[in-house]
């Protein structure tokens, strides 16, 4: 079994310890997921694995032969070639091996049948069966299978690169570390720009996948299906648990609870011991103790709480009530230029519905919500909404409604009640805004950090409709696990969009599905959707068609060449030697 064994990486930018000690291993049989706070350095270990950066020191072994293949978060263009060439370049691989068989080839036309070629034709042989084995000679069925579940269409194959947006590039990234069939895989964040078909199509794939994978995902619902042992990386130090995510948490749980109460009796001791040396440190007789005192403070080594799974806690501000007719859609049509977007679609939104919308990229679900809340007025039929209606509405351009003059505390100040005011601290800790982090300038966030006061902007407002779009993108687990909890609580109405398996199947009640169908509406949880969405699946594939004609810069294929040959008078009778041979082999 190929195996990689990681020792004794070392990495330190500036004064922080990034990287210490940290040691693992992984084999073709691993499902490993890498976790830790925003910031820890999960990427940075992937990218020294690598090679992408080099450790202050570092020891690597691994079995001859071994293939990683490895997907950054982000990054990666693709520009002149066509998507079906660019991504069949993950067969560049099985280059040598064509050679030689053409090399053979050549040769076995050019020699007389009198001449001893067993040897020449076992080695023939040995290379059409790894060709085989590798899937060479169907690559162009995988190809098609694995761009499709990807959310590619047919018709994107034959357009170039540079066409496709940043959240494409990274798919086609994606699919050719898929392609390549490595022995191990390492993706970072392979979830980030997947819709919700693809990600169900992308955990089924990883499931049956025969080789070995290291992860980072914020997606808990798809680790929990995936993979079957957790690294989590925290002030450096890199700790191993058995189990999937939530096995990991339960047990984490656990741990941190006998750490804090390990921590609090430090603490204990050490006021203990102050109080002691600050009431005899002037007097001469107790100096002795005092010192010794001193020493034993010095001598703890106080026990590290991991933040990234302090329980957070967010409370919604009371929710005025409406009527039990919140959203009332009928005969709703909208058009970009030719490209209808939606027919003829009615639906109710009843209170307390929580409503998900999913779909492919491009299906209209963020232009629905837009329309929902009176953003966009550019359509044909009704949109009603019912008595003392009051909707947030968070979409994902909303940080750009922030002042950046303001300091984050003063921006989430401008919009707080009274009663809010003393809670402020508490409701920024939870949306991972910490300490002397709450005076920062709005001016100088990134953009997940403004996504995210932004969103908090909204949640703060006392309404009974919340309409979100992609509240989750740039939360960490642990902070997406805080909303879940707020949201289950929330005596509102709700429709967002979102990608996140965890989070649809903890809050959707009704789901709409976006598709180039008819949109449909599964009255039920996320369960009985990804049930229904993967029959539809498994019945696209048994039922589908010979792949499409792509025109391709590759070699010519097996059989393509296996006609050409059988022209050859002098080439079948050396193919029916062969396979004489191949049977004396077997024998």
């Amino acid at each position: 079994m190929g195996t990689l064994q990681v020792q004794d990486i070392n990495l330190a930018f500036s004064d922080r310890d990034i990287l210490s000690n940290v040691n693992f291993t992984l084999n073709e049989k691993s499902r490993s997921a890498l976790t830790g706070g925003n910031g820890s350095g999960k990427s940075t270990l992937l990218k020294v694995i690598n090679g992408d950066i080099q450790a202050d020191s570092i020891q690597i072994s691994q079995t001859k032969g071994l293939r990683i293949s490895y997907l950054p978060q982000s990054d990666i263009v693709f520009e002149k070639d066509t998507l079906f060439d660019e991504v069949e370049k993950s067969y560049h691989r099985f280059n040598e091996l064509l050679k030689r068989k053409k090399t053979l080839e050549n040769k076995l036309e050019k020699i007389s049948e009198k001449d001893n070629i067993e040897s020449d034709l076992i080695t023939l042989h040995e290379i059409q069966e790894q060709l085989l084995e590798g899937g060479y000679f169907d690559r162009k069925i995988t190809i098609e299978k694995i761009l499709l579940g990807l959310g590619f269409r047919l018709t994107d194959f034959n357009r170039t690169c540079d066409q496709f947006s940043g959240g494409w590039q990274m798919r086609i990234a994606l699919a050719k570390v898929l392609l390549e069939k490595p022995d191990i895989m390492l993706l970072d964040e392979p979830t980030n720009y997947l819709d919700i078909e693809a990600r169900i199509w992308l955990k089924n794939y990883l499931k049956a996948y025969k080789g070995g994978l290291m992860l980072v995902s914020h997606d808990q619902g798809f680790l929990d299906e995936t993979i079957n042992e957790v690294y989590e990386l925290f002030n450096g130090k890199l700790t191993h648990y058995s189990g999937n995510y939530s096995s990991y948490l339960k047990q984490r749980e656990i741990e941190i609870a006998q750490k804090e109460k390990l921590l609090t009796k430090q603490l204990e001791k050490i006021e203990k011991t102050e109080q002691f040396i600050e009431k005899f440190r002037y007097k001469a007789s107790k100096a002795k103790q005092v010192q010794s005192r001193v020493k034993q403070i010095e001598k703890i080594d106080l026990v590290e709480v991991p933040s990234h799974l302090e329980k957070l806690h967010f409370t919604f501000p009371k929710a005025p009530h409406s009527g039990n007719e919140v959203l009332k859609v009928k005969h709703l049509n909208k058009k970009y230029g030719d490209n209808e977007i939606f027919k003829d679609l009615s639906f109710l939104v009843s209170k307390n519905d929580r409503i998900a919308v999913t779909g492919r990229n491009g299906e209209g679900k963020s232009t629905l919500l837009r329309m929902l809340c009176n953003r966009d007025k550019d359509y044909a039929g009704d949109i009603i909404e019912g008595s003392n209606v009051s909707i947030g509405y968070f979409a994902q351009d909303t940080e750009k409604t922030l002042n950046p003059n303001n300091s984050i505390i003063e921006e989430l100040e401008s919009v707080s009640t009274t009663d809010q005011l003393p809670l402020l601290r508490n409701y920024l800790g939870a949306f991972l805004f910490k300490g002397d982090d709450v005076f920062k300038s709005v001016s100088v966030l990134s953009g997940g950090e403004r996504s995210r006061l932004a969103l908090l902007k909204i949640l703060m407002h006392p309404v009974n409709l919340l309409i979100l779009d992609e509240p989750t993108n740039h939360l960490d687990i642990n902070a997406k696990e805080m909303l879940i909890q707020a949201l289950k609580h929330y005596d509102g109405t709700m429709v967002f969009v979102s990608h996140d398996t965890y989070f649809i199947e903890n809050l959707a009640t009704r789901i709409l599905y976006l598709s180039e169908e008819d949109p449909t509406f599964f009255e039920g949880d996320y369960s009985y959707f990804k049930f229904k969405l993967e029959e539809k699946e498994k019945y696209q594939e048994d039922t589908s068609s010979e792949p499409i004609t792509v025109e391709s810069k590759g070699a010519l294929d097996y059989k393509a060449q296996r006609e050409k040959n059988n022209k050859i008078n002098k080439l079948k009778r050396i193919n029916e030697k062969l396979l004489e041979t191949t049977e004396k082999l077997n024998t």
